[in-house]
């Protein structure tokens, strides 16, 4: 019995460690994400000055912090804020950069080029000089978040769908389309787009710890989530603050973001081991 490509991609998934973890792991972080109000034993946001920075205990299995606020249903809540915000943007620069990585590779030579120079003048700007570029103007706040990192974001993914497509726009099943007068909308979302998403779901899907440790930087300098919206970086920041007196904020916000990252990264790597045989069969086992 023959199975489908994409049984066959996730049993290798499923045989590879680090790729095994990272789903694992990664499905944690989702569900956690999801289920914040079920899981909470407090309100995030509720405050009570007199337990302020008090040790993890059966009341608050984490402590309190500064204000009193129980910081495992911070933590969780912090989830809910990293994934929501990475998913978006990237959800967003991936939707775009599909688009105009299938026009630049299959439209006319210059219209590739022009959008190419666009692509190469985002990509020439450091991330975080750019971020705060666009956060000095605009303010700070989840939204400028999402749209710096979707600037930054669509050039990569933009070229990478370019290239994928100018490999694939002279292939014999486009060529075979072509003459039979298939229109260019047909050719692109029913042909090249199935054949160059794989790739790009191996990027985006390591491009998400990125975008939650970027979020976490910006928070932690108070350029990012504001405040009091429960976000790692703000509560690592929170843990900072009161390090002489308790670390258990700064542990309990930077072990999240550690184990997101990797949960992540592993996954990735598992998926392109499992998506492309070259990989697979190079790497050892």
């Amino acid at each position: 019995m023959r199975w489908p490509a994409n049984t066959r991609a996730l049993r290798a998934l499923i045989r590879d460690p680090m790729g095994l973890m990272g789903l694992i792991l990664v499905t944690l972080f989702i569900l956690m994400a999801v289920a914040a109000p079920i899981l909470v034993p407090y309100d995030p946001l509720a405050l009570e000055v007199r337990a302020k920075l008090q040790s993890p205990s059966l009341v608050h299995w984490l402590g309190t912090d500064q204000l009193g606020r129980d910081t495992l249903s911070r933590i969780i809540y912090g989830a809910r804020t990293a994934l929501t915000i990475a998913l978006t943007a990237i959800g967003l620069a991936g939707s775009i950069g599909i688009l105009l990585g299938l026009i630049a590779g299959y439209g006319p030579r210059w219209l590739d080029a022009a959008l190419v120079l666009i692509f190469d003048a985002l990509n020439s700007l450091p991330m975080m000089m750019f971020a705060l570029a666009i956060i000095t103007v605009l303010g700070p706040g989840t939204g400028t978040l999402i749209l710096v990192v979707v600037l930054v974001s669509i050039p990569g993914y933009a070229r990478l769908i370019r290239a994928q497509t100018l490999s694939l726009r002279s292939a014999d099943f486009i060529v075979a389309e072509q003459a039979i007068g298939a229109s260019t909308p047909r050719i692109l979302l029913m042909h090249l787009l199935p054949n160059v998403f794989g790739p790009l779901c191996i990027v985006l899907s390591m491009d998400i710890p990125v975008v939650i440790m970027l979020e976490a930087g910006l928070s932690y300098l108070n350029l990012g989530v504001k405040p009091p919206t429960p976000s790692w970086g703000n509560i690592l920041y929170d843990g900072y603050t009161a390090i002489r007196t308790s670390s258990t904020l700064v542990i309990a916000a930077g072990a999240p973001l550690v184990l997101a990252t990797l949960g992540f990264t592993f996954l990735g790597e598992g998926l392109r081991d499992a998506l492309d045989p070259r990989f697979a069969t190079a790497r050892p086992r």
